[in-house]
C-alpha cells in the first residue's frame, strides 16, 4: 500500500536533506550512561555543522524526567530548524530537537558474555573526510550493509574502506590487540567516533594506538572486540572462520570497569 504525506510534512532540512546527526544511548536503572562523552560529541558535530547547539539545560531535564523503566534505548537527534534554501544554511538559527525511546535490544546482553562471530563485509565505506567521525542522520552506507548482514545471515562483520584499511565493524567501533598493545581505526576519512570508543581511548591512554591498518592485522590479532552505546563491549571469538582464544583477557578486564560507571 502507498502511503502519500502532505507537503506541509516534509519540508524541513531534516527530511528532505538529513541535515542532522544524533547519539543513541543506554538508560540504565534512570541514568543516561556516559551522558558527557554523548554530549561533548554532540556538541563537537553541531560546530563541525555550522548548527545552533539546543538548549542544553533544557535537553537535560527532559533526559531527567524520563521514567526508569529498566534498560532501555533513548535517541537523541538534532536537526537543523527552518531556513535556507536548497542547500543554503543562512537564515537557519534554529536547532529541533527530537528524544525518542524505545526497547533494549537484550540480545546484547548474550553478545556480551558469549561473544560473537564476526564476518568481512563486502560493501565498503566511501571516503567522506568533511563528515568523518561524525553520526549524521544520513546512514544509507549502514543501511545498505545492514541488509548485506541479514543476507548472509551474519550478526557483524568488519567494513573497509576503498583503500581496503580497516574501519568499523557495521553497527560498532572495532578494537583489537596483539601482545600488550592495542589499536583502533584512526577513523579520519569516515566511520564514527563511538561514546564506549572515546571511553576506551581515555581509560587507556597512551597504549591505544589509533592506526590505518590493513585487514592482516585483524587475521594476526590475539584479541578483537566491539564497542557502542548499547552493546558496551563484546568479545569476538571467531573472525572470518579464525577461532580467536578465551579468556580474551583484556576485554573482560574493561568490561568490569566499563560495568562499574555511570
Amino acid at each position: 500500500m502507498q502511503t502519500f504525506i502532505s507537503s506541509s510534512d516534509n519540508t524541513s532540512r531534516g527530511w528532505m536533506l538529513g541535515d542532522g546527526h544524533f547519539t543513541t544511548m543506554h538508560q540504565h536503572l534512570g541514568r543516561v550512561r556516559l551522558w558527557p562523552l554523548h554530549k561533548a560529541r554532540l556538541i563537537k558535530a553541531c560546530r563541525r555543522l555550522h548548527m545552533a547547539e539546543p538548549d542544553w539545560s533544557a535537553v537535560e531535564a527532559a533526559l531527567a524526567r524520563l521514567p526508569d523503566e529498566g534498560d532501555r534505548v533513548v535517541r537523541l537527534t538534532l536537526l537543523r530548524g527552518a531556513g535556507g534554501r536548497g542547500y543554503g544554511i543562512a537564515g537557519s538559527t534554529e536547532t529541533v530537537v527530537a528524544l525518542n525511546c524505545s526497547s533494549f535490544p537484550v540480545h546484547y546482553f548474550a553478545w556480551r558474555e558469549q561473544g560473537i562471530e564476526l564476518g568481512l563485509c563486502e560493501g565498503r565505506l566511501g571516503s567522506s573526510p568533511l563528515l568523518a567521525g561524525l553520526k549524521t542522520s544520513n546512514r544509507l552506507e549502514q543501511v545498505l550493509l545492514r541488509a548485506e548482514l541479514e543476507d548472509r545471515g551474519l550478526d557483524e562483520g568488519v567494513v573497509l574502506n576503498d583503500a581496503g584499511v580497516i574501519m568499523e565493524a557495521v553497527t560498532a567501533n572495532l578494537f583489537w590487540r596483539k601482545d600488550d598493545a592495542v589499536f583502533t581505526p584512526a577513523l579520519a576519512t569516515n566511520g564514527v567516533h563511538g561514546t564506549v570508543r572515546a571511553w576506551i581511548i581515555n581509560e587507556l591512554g597512551d597504549r591505544v594506538q589509533t592506526v590505518n591498518a590493513p585487514l592482516d592485522a585483524l587475521y594476526d590479532a590475539d584479541e578483537i572486540w566491539l564497542t557502542n552505546a548499547l552493546m558496551g563491549l563484546v568479545p569476538v571469538h571467531a573472525f572470518a572462520g579464525r577461532t580467536l582464544q578465551q579468556p580474551f583477557s583484556m576485554t573482560r578486564a574493561l568490561q568490569r570497569k566499563y560495568e562499574q560507571i555511570d
